[in-house]
């Protein structure tokens, strides 16, 4: 593998290419529950999936994209937070995910097609323009939107995915090396062989999440650095690490949120989730003619201690972004928005009230 994770998903954000959708509604997948502490679900027909869309709040809207592998529930506390604020927030499990589930085929999946998905749930609700916050996977998706629908477009938040750099401008001057090496078993690269990941992460979904959703080691840049080359922490080599009879990391969240992700990912299976991954191959085409430049209010929150998608990753955003504002949580790694859910609320919260309100 010649590229790093945040290369992947970045460079996804100007250009999976789009696939021909089936005229099909998928069905709720059997015994996945609303998510707790969040509103109660709306479905909505949208690009051939029923889309699970948790909805609080009245103002100007603002949808939250989650990442990999998590749902809507990992927006809970900015839901409530920015509809206490005045906006009207939005979060939806994605295609393949929780409660919207969808189709096993990758070929269904591509960063237009998730756009797509949000365009249509918005047609759906009568609302014309939204500001999209998205974390991880979920960033990709909305740094492509005011790229491929800017007239629907209030603003763009991407926390700890940065947008990709427009081909032609110059490459940025001393970049932050990554501390990642890189080697075939990259997590990114063993994660796309259809029933390889899947075996390693169904065999024990709670482990899965007791290291995933995780401080430390892996998710902690001094300690990362200090790991052997040759570890699997260094390759970041989920699959190896999984297979070890004790994880590294320590939980954070409560018992309630871990027990809802192990349940709705134990009833779904990650074929969803990592059908985003099987769809990277595609990338090109359908960005080839859409415009470079970010011409709305756009925000990048950084997490200090992300390994994967560090904060050096939004070195050069201000080449191709008109009006950009960027900050770094303390103390966080990749889990941003569930790690440090009041100091991510307290910046979304004051830039929508001076960009947006």
């Amino acid at each position: 593998m010649s590229k790093s994770r945040r290369q992947f998903i970045v460079t996804a954000a100007v250009g999976l290419g789009t696939a021909n959708m089936p005229n099909i509604a998928w069905a709720a997948p059997a015994g996945v529950r609303p998510a707790p502490m969040m509103p109660k679900p709306q479905f909505i027909a949208t690009n051939g999936i029923d889309m699970a869309v948790y909805e609080k709040g009245q103002g100007p809207a603002v949808v939250f994209c989650h990442g990999f592998p998590e749902l809507a529930f990992s927006w809970r506390s900015q839901v409530d937070a920015v509809s206490a604020a005045g906006y009207r927030a939005l979060a939806p499990d994605q295609r393949g995910y929780g409660l919207t589930g969808g189709p096993e085929d990758p070929m269904q999946f591509s960063l237009k097609i998730f756009c797509d998905d949000l365009i249509g749930m918005m047609d759906a609700k009568g609302i014309d323009k939204a500001v999209f916050c998205g974390h991880d996977w979920g960033g990709a998706v909305v740094w492509a939107m005011p790229r491929l629908y800017p007239d629907r477009c209030l603003g763009v938040i991407g926390l700890n995915t940065a947008a990709s750099r427009p081909p032609g401008l110059p490459a940025i001057k001393n970049p932050e090396p990554s501390l990642i090496v890189m080697t075939p078993n990259y997590y990114v690269a063993t994660f796309m062989a259809p029933g390889r990941a899947e075996a390693v992460l169904e065999r024990d979904v709670r482990k899965t999440f007791d290291f995933v959703l995780s401080r430390g080691g892996l998710w902690d840049k001094e300690a990362f650095a200090k790991l052997p080359a040759d570890s699997a922490e260094r390759q970041v080599n989920l699959l190896a690490i999984l297979e070890r009879e004790k994880v590294p990391g320590k939980p954070f969240l409560s018992e309630e949120a871990m027990r809802y992700f192990t349940e709705t990912f134990e009833a779904t299976g990650f074929t969803g989730g990592l059908n985003w991954y099987r769809a990277i191959p595609r990338i090109g085409a359908a960005f080839a003619n859409v415009p470079a430049r970010i011409e709305v209010p756009s925000l990048y929150i950084g997490a200090e201690n992300d390994v994967i998608l560090p904060p050096s990753s939004a070195d050069g955003m201000e080449d191709f972004i008109t009006d950009l504002e960027k900050y770094t949580v303390a103390d966080s790694g990749h889990w941003t928005q569930q790690e440090q859910p009041e100091e991510v609320n307290r910046v979304i919260i004051d830039w929508l009230n001076r960009k947006i309100a």
